[in-house]
């Protein structure tokens, strides 16, 4: 299997969360793939620009998933980090990979995506520092 890094960004504005519907109806957290010699920092803001338009700050990580998806051989790691805006209004850059960009309270957010064991609620509550080691 290829090993696939994923960074996802988590950004909340009181009771609300911002999600993309991507290509093929699936809602997710904006970010995707980790390129090639790129940090998981620079990848998910790198993906929030690409996708919304936003800049973003990098905080901590909320959680690290993985999963098989036995298919197209793809062993994917997923790590979420939360963010907060530093510039810029939500706007979709690729209509062919983003068809909807919305803010949405965390009941509506858990429902789009309930891949997310505890909801966004759950990785508002974790927390662990992350740290590039050269």
């Amino acid at each position: 299997m290829i090993r696939v890094d994923i960074a996802y960004a988590l950004i909340c504005k009181g009771n609300e969360v911002l999600v993309v519907n991507n290509e093929g109806g699936t809602w997710s957290l904006p970010g995707g793939a980790v390129e090639q010699g790129e940090t998981l920092e620079q990848a998910v803001i790198r993906e929030v620009a690409e996708e919304t338009g936003l800049t973003i700050k990098v905080e901590e990580i909320a959680s690290v998933n993985e999963a098989f998806f036995e298919e197209n051989g793809h062993h994917a790691l997923f790590i979420t980090f939360k963010a907060e805006v530093v510039d810029g209004k939500p706007s979709i850059q690729d209509k062919e990979e983003i068809s909807e960009i919305k803010w949405t309270d965390f009941q509506t957010a858990n429902k789009l995506m309930p891949y997310h064991s505890g909801g966004v609620e759950g990785l508002l509550e974790s927390s662990s520092p992350y740290t590039f080691q050269g």
